[in-house]
């Protein structure tokens, strides 16, 4: 029991730093202290967590899904650390986080501001762009960022979230045109869709039996802001593909539905995601946790 953790930090920062070096480098070992440790682990679990050439490391399929439950129980560790820690530090200094536009001021500013008002002496300086960011280059501590994250070396993230898509429509259009009951049906319908630098996005179904059907919209109407896409489908001019944070508030006030609610959307994820250090300071784990732990509420 006493050696269950042996050699864990080390694996997870090989992974995630790209190689044995850089995870010596970040952790202040040489690299064949690194390779030891790591193949004391193999030895113990008797099982190749990486593929290894003279030039690079590559996780083995076992060396994957031990990753993931390894970096779960790492997270689990922190959060831990971070309580107990939190009742003997006060919470303080400053962080520079960037996140998209529309979602930070619809879900994630009012939580930050709350853990501002909890904590003093916590400065926030907040970025709001639907670009990406590069956290290094622009000295950003902390980046949210939705969908699938690129492959970027020397940074960390963790899993905040999800959120869901809809299709929605004003009732005076469904009224006018019919509500569509299949994915086949949007071909009969005027869409509005959500395209940035010349990309018009694709729409992802998920059906009964859990099977993706990827849908590509046809249309004249193509808009590069969310809120102006729900304003235009609240006005009457078609179907559109949106978070149903966003939509929430529409279909309250009436001027929005959700036809087709028996089709679901893949969830997309929500990450934190930071520059990759040996130690996460206690004012970024206070932000890390308390969007984990309210952020799913807040976008329901």
């Amino acid at each position: 029991m006493n050696d269950m953790l042996s050699g864990i930090p080390e694996f997870v920062e090989a992974v995630e730093a790209g190689g044995f070096s850089a995870a010596a480098a970040h952790m202040n070992l040489s690299r064949s202290a690194i390779g030891k440790t790591i193949a004391k682990l193999e030895r113990r679990l008797n099982v190749r967590l990486f593929h290894r050439t003279t030039r690079m490391q590559s996780l083995t399929d076992e060396g994957h899904a031990f990753y993931e439950r390894c970096r779960r129980a790492l997270d689990e560790i922190q959060s831990g650390e971070a309580m107990l820690e939190s009742g003997k530090r006060e919470v303080t200094g400053r962080l520079r986080i960037s996140m998209p536009v529309l979602f930070g001021r619809r879900c994630l500013t009012q939580l930050l501001l709350e853990l501002a008002r909890m904590h003093p002496k916590l400065e926030l300086d907040l970025s709001f762009s639907d670009r990406v960011i590069d956290l290094f280059d622009e000295s950003f501590d902390l980046a949210i960022r939705n969908g699938v994250l690129r492959d970027e070396a020397g940074l960390a993230a963790r899993k905040i979230a999800f959120h869901r898509m809809t299709l929605c429509a004003s009732p005076a259009y469904l009224a006018e045109r019919g509500a569509p009951q299949t994915i086949a049906d949007l071909d009969n319908h005027d869409l509005i869709v959500y395209a940035r630098s010349g990309e018009t996005k694709k729409w992802t179904f998920l059906q009964h039996d859990g099977t993706a059907v990827d849908y590509f919209p046809q249309t004249r109407l193509r808009l590069d802001d969310l809120e102006v896409m729900a304003d235009v489908a609240a006005s009457g001019m078609g179907l559109a593909w949106l978070p149903c944070w966003l939509v929430r508030d529409y279909v309250a006030a009436g001027t929005l539905t959700q036809p087709m609610k028996n089709v679901s959307s893949r969830a997309v994820n929500v990450y934190a995601v930071w520059p990759q250090v040996p130690q996460v300071s206690l004012k970024m784990r206070a932000v890390i946790d308390l969007l984990a732990a309210r952020l799913p509420d807040v976008m329901d």
